[in-house]
């Protein structure tokens, strides 16, 4: 799970080198585009493309389009925001993945979790500061965006994974994605300038590398032990924000970020207690 936040991170990285010089929806396609080699290659090691056809595809569909909305409203945000702020306010995100479960897959949540939810929310108002000069701007809130449309593909992948195979899902979310982001893209797409395929090849390297990791680590993992290093991208974010760009956080969007942080780590440890008392 480290390796794959890792890799994840400097992938929103190359974005963000990528996000002044690209249109949004062209960042998202060649995110999506850059992957597809490495991914056809998993698939045909890991049981044929045979899987790739018996899948619900309308879910698929559903879920691409979340990816084109979320991948592009990141690389908005990142156009104007520090990688950490950026992770600050995303991190909101397994808060509302428990909340559209109750809403969607009519889980139940007791009021212990529900408490710490409220907690998360006025962590992500710490970090947005709409009274102030803070991150309440159009870029966080399409980070906010970012977030819900990560909470509701993560409720599709719930309900894909009961019938569709991990690789069905990677491949036709970034083929998907990628075509998709492209066509909307067309109106406004550049030529790729000769100094960014390098970027782009290390987008694909360590997009490709983190989404494999990533499910390894959910693969023979306990999830509820796993979820919480998600939040070592905070210190990737840090890091890659002063390293290449010289720009560190201000102390309060720390502390918000420590507040959802804390909350989210909580209600992963919450879910392991709430699930061992129904399956003792």
């Amino acid at each position: 799970m480290i390796v794959a936040v890792g890799a994840l991170s400097l992938m929103d990285a190359g974005m963000k080198i990528l996000a002044p010089h690209y249109s949004p929806f062209q960042v998202a396609s060649i995110r999506g585009l850059s992957a597809l080699p490495f991914i056809v290659v998993w698939v045909w090691l890991s049981g044929g493309y045979g899987q790739l056809l018996r899948v619900r595809f309308g879910l698929h569909i559903v879920r691409a389009l979340l990816g084109i909305m979320t991948l592009a409203a990141f690389a908005y945000a990142l156009r104007h925001l520090p990688l950490a702020e950026a992770y600050s306010i995303f991190f909101v995100a397994p808060l509302l993945i428990t909340v559209l479960a109750v809403l969607i897959l009519k889980e139940r949540v007791d009021w212990r979790r529900w408490l710490v939810i409220a907690v998360g929310f006025s962590g992500v108002l710490i970090v947005l500061r709409p009274t102030g000069a803070g991150a309440l701007t159009i870029p966080g809130l399409a980070v906010l965006a970012t977030a819900v449309g990560y909470a509701l593909s993560a409720i599709t992948v719930r309900v894909l994974g009961r019938t569709d195979s991990t690789q069905s899902m990677i491949f036709w979310l970034m083929a998907l994605v990628g075509i998709g982001a492209g066509l909307l893209a067309l109106p406004e797409w550049r030529p790729i300038e000769s100094v960014h395929w390098l970027v782009i090849a290390g987008i694909a390297v360590s997009g490709s590398l983190g989404q494999f990791a990533l499910t390894e680590a959910f693969r023979i993992g306990e999830a509820s032990f796993i979820a919480p290093f998600e939040y070592t991208a905070l210190a990737w974010g840090v890091g890659l924000d002063w390293f290449i760009w010289r720009t560190t956080p201000v102390p309060v969007t720390m502390a918000g970020a420590f507040v959802i942080i804390a909350s989210g780590v909580y209600l992963v440890r919450r879910e392991r207690v709430h699930v061992e008392a129904e399956h003792p």
